[in-house]
């Protein structure tokens, strides 16, 4: 690890979170609660947690999980079971402590002059979402699925959003297609002022081109594996618009969230 700014930043954003409750909600897809002052004071839309899963040899990185609500002293987070790491998260319980680096990561930018924005997720994509649309009173979401198996916190997104649209790739919940279809409806109906997404790849790379026809303001949260979660290692950069030295920047460290128009999208 590097020493100085880096190694204040990392013994400070260390916390031990005593978990209040996890259930199963999806296939492979956990909801837990923590508790933790600091962490519930300092949250904020787009940020994330660094979790030490376990002490077991294949579980020394941490894994990166977004921040979904908070409240008073307590901070939800939700993820998918999809290695060693998350598979071992899932077997902990009510009354167990877990070590966590956190918040981190900026925010996505919330705007006075923005307020009728138009929230798009994918898949997992859509937990960090949810603390974000929870800023707006007029808010429209677009929730895409795989298949209606898949599809979690229907009810929380619509307690929210002024409107909530579901999709699935199957047809077999809401509307069969994707959701950046329902979203160039409401773009080309010049509905909504910004836009805030989070999902896989081709998702974002469909929404900035939807930003950039429609000329409208857009934040991207990226997704990338992650090694420190504070920007030490670099193994988690992303290809910017940016030349020279800043032309790659760190998406635990200069994002999760970057406007749409920094960022290339390749690979």
């Amino acid at each position: 690890m590097q020493t100085g700014g880096t190694e204040v930043a990392y013994l400070k954003s260390i916390q031990e979170c005593e978990i209040i409750s996890i259930e199963q909600i999806a296939p492979q897809i956990f909801d837990m609660w923590v508790k933790n002052d600091v962490l519930a004071a300092q949250a904020r839309p787009g940020q994330f947690v660094h979790i030490d899963c376990g002490d077991a040899t294949d579980n020394f990185l941490r894994r990166p999980i977004s921040i979904c609500d908070v409240k008073s002293n307590a901070v939800r987070i939700l993820f998918e079971v999809k290695g060693s790491g998350t598979a071992a998260l899932a077997c902990k319980k009510a009354g167990d402590v877990l070590d966590m680096l956190g918040p981190l990561g900026n925010a996505f930018t919330v705007l006075e002059q923005y307020r009728r924005p138009l929230i798009i997720g994918g898949g997992i994509g859509i937990f960090p979402l949810y603390l974000l649309a929870k800023q707006f009173s007029e808010a429209q979401v677009f929730l895409g699925f795989r298949c209606c198996e898949r599809v979690v916190m229907e009810q929380d997104f619509k307690n929210v959003a002024k409107e909530l649209h579901i999709t699935t790739d199957d047809g077999s919940y809401g509307y069969h297609g994707y959701a950046v279809e329902l979203l160039e409806r409401k773009l080309a109906a010049k509905e909504g002022d910004i836009i805030y997404a989070c999902g896989p790849l081709p998702m974002l790379r469909a929404t900035k081109a939807l930003a950039e026809k429609y000329n409208v303001k857009c934040q991207l949260s990226m997704e990338q594996r992650m090694g420190c979660g504070i920007g030490a290692c670099l193994v988690c950069t992303c290809e910017t618009t940016s030349k020279g030295a800043n032309h790659y920047k760190r998406v635990c460290k200069n994002g999760p969230v970057f406007w749409s128009d920094e960022v290339t999208l390749n690979g």
